[in-house]
């Protein structure tokens, strides 16, 4: 496994970050998401939004750097989910450029997103996932995530619907 090292997303980062996250939409979602909706995601959209969440720290965003390159970032915050308690966190996002997958930059943002969930003081954090995404719930379950089977919800994606699920994981 590669070291890789983690720390708070800058506003200089929003780009690559966008990078990231469309180029590994287009291939973790391949075959679970309409191709034109992946064709049709844009860079300029995704660095705006991740620009404004460094910024405001909504979510709370950090990066894996290889070397000095950003390769992959984590968005946490409180968690958007109604009725949830002001001690539960939520994985807004967790994405590692294909490059990179299996070599430990997931596991170091995990670790990452971890710690600063503790130091906000929640106690259990969540995330969601769609139901066919086996790389990123075989990932998560090792992590220590559990399924929470009665929050699955159908979700329109552009003109499909597709399943997803709530996990939710104990902190402490």
């Amino acid at each position: 496994m590669t070291s890789y090292s983690v720390r708070p997303a800058v506003l200089s980062d929003a780009r690559a970050i966008a990078e990231i996250h469309v180029a590994t939409w287009r291939t973790a979602y391949q075959g679970l998401m309409p191709d034109e909706h992946l064709a049709a995601l844009s860079v300029p959209k995704r660095e705006a939004y991740w620009r404004e969440a460094i910024e405001y720290s909504e979510p709370q965003v950090h990066v894996a750097l290889d070397g000095a390159t950003p390769i992959g970032f984590v968005g946490l915050d409180r968690s958007r989910d109604p009725k949830s308690k002001s001690t539960t966190g939520e994985i807004w996002a967790l994405y590692v450029t294909p490059a990179h997958w299996g070599q430990g930059a997931g596991l170091a943002l995990w670790d990452a997103a971890r710690e600063a969930a503790e130091e906000e003081g929640f106690t259990d954090l969540t995330l969601w996932t769609l139901l066919r995404n086996e790389r990123a719930l075989r990932f998560f379950e090792l992590a220590g995530f559990k399924r929470e089977l009665p929050s699955a919800r159908t979700i329109p994606v552009g003109t499909v619907r597709r399943e997803e699920i709530r996990l939710r994981r104990a902190l402490g």
